[in-house]
């Protein structure tokens, strides 16, 4: 067995300390502590008729799934077993930074500037990415079964939903600063960064040997931002039938691939 050395102690502590931190910072940025709620900051520039690229509120529940699972990751990770885990020391630092900059997001957006939102939300997009990518490469088959759905599952849903949010943030952001003369190709920018994120999120998969976390989590923001546009304001046919074609691609595409990569490796 392992030596268990201060550093993994004081990483376990560390991971706990992060998640209290997020839920701390839940309460405090999305107003249950006091204050305005997530809609109603920013004047109102984060709610779902903030820009064309808002999602409808209830895609936020997602954030519930998100949340308890990076609870059971902190209650699994400090468990005495997963102490001197090679994994848990590969990626618990990195979690514990994404469980961080997840909070931090949401004070900033309580107290800070919109601006300052879209600064922390791309920080926290580079760190899912890197402790994403973390997570692929230190994946063994003889992991612990709590393993794939707490590191890899949990992770590739954060970074998914967080991919879509940054780009609902920049537009936020944008929408908030643009002169009225822009609005005249805010569709066709709006239609461009949907495409951007159906690739984003193929390729997020592809180079994960075709993981479903990831995409699934970005098809539910556009499923919703289609959802919005058509039904909601600011209305657009345009970009709300774009989205709901690139949650369909986000779903099917990845899904298929991994359905012939297990047959593939059945047949060997």
């Amino acid at each position: 067995m392992d030596e268990t050395k201060p550093r993994d102690i004081l990483r376990q502590t560390s991971v706990i300390a992060a998640a209290s931190f997020m839920v701390i910072a839940a309460f405090i940025g999305t107003g249950a502590a006091g204050g305005a709620s997530v809609q109603d900051l920013q004047g109102g520039a984060l709610d779902a008729d903030g820009s064309y690229l808002a999602r409808g509120r209830p895609a936020f529940g997602i954030w519930t799934l998100i949340y308890l699972g990076l609870l059971a990751y902190t209650v699994w990770q400090a468990l005495p077993g997963q102490r001197f885990s090679a994994r848990q020391r590969s990626m618990g630092w990195w979690i514990a930074l994404t469980m961080v900059l997840n909070g931090g997001w949401l004070v900033t957006s309580q107290f800070g500037s919109l601006a300052s939102t879209v600064v922390v939300m791309l920080v926290l997009l580079a760190a899912l990415g890197w402790t994403f990518r973390r997570a692929v490469i230190t994946k063994e088959p003889q992991s612990p079964l709590p393993d794939s759905p707490l590191i890899d599952g949990v992770t590739g849903l954060h970074l998914g939903w967080v991919s879509v949010a940054t780009v609902a943030n920049i537009a936020a952001w944008l929408t908030a600063i643009a002169p009225a003369s822009w609005d005249g190709a805010a569709h066709l920018w709006g239609i461009a960064m949907l495409l951007v994120v159906l690739a984003v999120g193929i390729v997020t998969s592809w180079a994960s040997g075709w993981r479903l976390a990831p995409p699934l989590a970005m098809a539910w923001g556009c499923l919703w931002i289609g959802i919005e546009r058509l039904g909601g304001e600011p209305y657009s046919a345009e970009i709300g039938i774009t989205a709901l074609v690139v949650a369909g691609l986000l779903v099917v595409v990845p899904a298929l691939a991994r359905v012939l990569q297990l047959l593939r490796q059945g047949g060997d």
